[in-house]
């Protein structure tokens, strides 16, 4: 009789989340609340720009930005709104924040004291993966070397004082965002993952004998894309792969701390707006990439909605997306059998395939000194692998149904009656820079005086941060405050664009048609065709401007992009510097009608207000109208996939804009 494989005893199903977060740490508050009763196991917040990268809310660089990608946290009493009935010591909580980790881990922290809890009982994650904030997010703040000490401050930090959360989530979700092959994304965040092992046993804070405890709470934040048995064996290989890193590098052989432990958000950047319903099957697929291999399953799940290619999903969208889940583990038999996949030979070829080559990268990451001195390498490979995967799409090589295959629609009755995404009110960012100015006055100025000096000497003397941190948000210290200090030690930093000129032996007919266009234009007006190409405000997603810079050059443009976070008058600037002949701005974040308006005024106040103005981004129809309105030329959003048609456009701009002045 042949033995079953059934159990007669499921699994426990994995953390379900929505990463969430929006507006205000009132309506925020309201959301997770809503969420839980729901269903949601745990919680996955969504910080806005200006949180994320240390400013509050009144500084100039987060006009337009604050409540829009995620929740505004200014300071301890912001946290105590967002979490109001909600227990921290019974929450399993994962922040989605990297350079301030260890500011909001210590507001975290001061509010569960608040709250009574012990903080060996916290149980969550932040982040904190400084490296692929300069590969592919954008919101670093301080320089590698500084950043890399926060973080092993706060592994070091974490291990004794809340044994149970995990410090570090290295991140390979947005490296594939940012176009990562299977194989790069799996070398470049296990070589993540090590520059931060190697950093904290530097740092000489945690003895030989603790090492496998520290790396036993290193977790992982991957991606899982659409290519399902890809997607699938690259799960297995990182769980392989970080066992051999574990014993043959670090000498860890505890069985449990050599788990590969992760969490998943699915794909976002698969996610279309061309018949977006399309979505909730792509995310279905992804999802049991990361399911349905028990040895490789992950820890916990968040799905994005299927309308997030167009704007801030509701409420009824997350819960779309909160129920695939619950269906797959509470209506299916999944959790009841052992790994579905052990003794495959396609699975184990293909698994093998992927570390071999994960591997051989990996080595070479290792030659250059690691991970941060790696970083320019890999920035531009990511580039170069997005520059293809969009080219791919554009030519036909790479399918997406109803993008550029089966494109014939029906209206969807999904986005009849209200709006299919929600709008943040922007006049919440005044309340919000209100509600700050009124914590700052009302708060005791020389206990905040006191908490920012011992913040700076701990940063100067090299002392672990994470004690004086906590001390400064019980202290009333905000955010912008935090970060300024630190900025003020460890300066700042702007990362490397990884856009480079790559010149083809025998380019596309498209292409070289374009290239002639160029030539023949840049003729008439006496110079090359000048584009300056700017990202105002905090929306470090650069990887849209990344692929038109590349592709501008490509075509034989005189470009201009010097990268992330610039203000509207520092790029207004540089178009008159390069004397431009059109000024593109790349805008993800929903802020686009403050910043263009901004851009827009200050090009007439500096007199090249007859200069073309192109503007692209995830922008609602009705948003179009407005940009139009103040001065915008063409508005390109997610369904304008073809790059060279892009380029046509703008060289027709130029010559139909310098033919009006003669």
């Amino acid at each position: 009789m042949t033995e079953t494989p059934y159990q007669h005893a499921p699994d426990r199903p994995w953390i379900f989340r929505t990463y969430a977060g929006h507006s205000t740490a009132a309506e925020s508050n309201a959301l997770y609340r809503r969420n839980l009763a729901k269903g949601q196991t745990g919680l996955s917040i969504a910080f806005d720009l200006p949180t994320q990268t240390a400013y509050d809310a009144d500084h100039v660089l987060s006009r337009g930005e604050v409540g829009k990608v995620g929740v505004p946290i200014g300071h301890l009493g912001d946290m105590r709104t967002l979490f109001d009935e909600i227990p921290v010591a019974e929450m399993n909580t994962s922040m989605t924040i990297n350079a301030p980790a260890a500011w909001l881990l210590s507001l975290y922290v001061a509010l569960a004291e608040e709250q009574g809890a012990d903080r060996k009982a916290l149980r969550g994650t932040t982040q904190n993966d400084i490296i692929k904030e300069y590969l592919s997010r954008g919101t670093y703040v301080f320089p590698p070397k500084p950043s890399m000490r926060l973080i092993a401050d706060m592994v070091s930090w974490c291990y004794v004082e809340t044994p149970k959360w995990n410090p570090l989530n290295v991140c390979s979700y947005h490296l594939q965002e940012a176009g990562a092959t299977p194989e790069q994304e799996l070398a470049y965040a296990l070589a993540t993952a090590c520059a931060v092992l190697d950093a904290t046993k530097e740092s000489g804070q945690v003895p030989d004998e603790d090492f496998a405890t520290v790396f036993g709470r290193i977790s992982f934040f991957v991606n899982a894309g659409v290519k399902f048995v890809t997607e699938l064996c690259k799960m297995r290989s990182f769980v392989d792969l970080w066992e051999e890193i574990g014993r043959d590098r670090y000498g860890v052989t505890d069985e449990k701390a050599l788990r590969f432990r992760y969490g998943v958000q699915v794909n976002s950047l698969g996610l279309t707006e061309q018949q977006p319903e399309n979505n909730v099957y792509r995310i279905l697929i992804e999802a049991l990439a990361v399911t349905l291999s028990k040895r490789a399953r992950c820890r916990a799940l968040q799905l994005p909605a299927w309308n997030e290619a167009m704007g801030l999903p509701r409420p009824f969208d997350q819960q779309w997306s909160l129920r695939m889940q619950q269906i797959l583990a509470y209506e299916t038999d999944l959790l009841e059998y052992e790994d579905l996949f052990d003794g495959s030979h396609v699975v184990e070829a293909k698994t093998n395939e992927l570390s071999q080559k994960a591997l051989a990268e990996l080595a070479k990451i290792d030659e250059m000194g690691g991970a941060v001195e790696a970083v320019p390498y890999m920035k531009e490979q990511l580039v170069e692998s997005q520059r293809q995967r969009v080219a791919g799409i554009e030519n036909g090589d790479h399918m997406v149904v109803g993008v550029n295959a089966y494109k014939e629609t029906e209206d969807s009755p999904l986005s009849a009656g209200e709006k299919s995404i929600q709008k943040v009110d922007p006049l919440l960012e005044a309340d919000t820079v209100a509600k700050l100015k009124q914590w700052r006055s009302d708060r005791d100025a020389k206990a905040v005086d006191t908490a920012l000096e011992n913040l700076r000497s701990a940063a100067v003397e090299g002392r672990n941060m994470m004690e004086p941190s906590i001390a400064a948000a019980k202290a009333g210290v905000t955010t912008g405050e935090w970060g300024g200090v630190l900025r003020e030690v460890f300066d700042q930093y702007r990362g490397p664009t990884g856009v480079s000129l790559v010149l083809s032996a025998d380019p596309e007919t498209k292409e070289a048609e374009i290239k002639a266009e160029v030539e023949r234009v840049s003729e008439m007006l006496g110079r090359t065709i000048t584009y300056v190409l700017g990202k105002p405000g905090l929306d470090g997603h650069s990887n849209g401007a990344e692929q038109i810079a590349t592709k501008a050059r490509k075509v034989g443009m005189n470009v201009r992009y010097d990268g992330i976070r610039f203000t509207p008058e520092e790029i207004v600037k540089q178009a008159v510097e390069e004397k431009a002949h059109v000024v593109g701005l790349s805008i993800l974040s929903g802020s686009h009608v403050d910043l263009v308006r901004d851009v827009a005024a200050k090009m007439r106040d500096a007199g090249i207000g007859h200069i073309p103005l192109v503007v692209g981004g995830i922008i609602p129809p009705e948003d179009e109208l407005v940009l139009k309105q103040v001065g915008v030329s063409r508005v390109y959003t997610p369904k304008d996939y073809k790059l060279n048609e892009i380029m046509s456009d703008v060289v027709s701009l130029v010559e139909k804009s310098a033919s009006e002045l003669v």
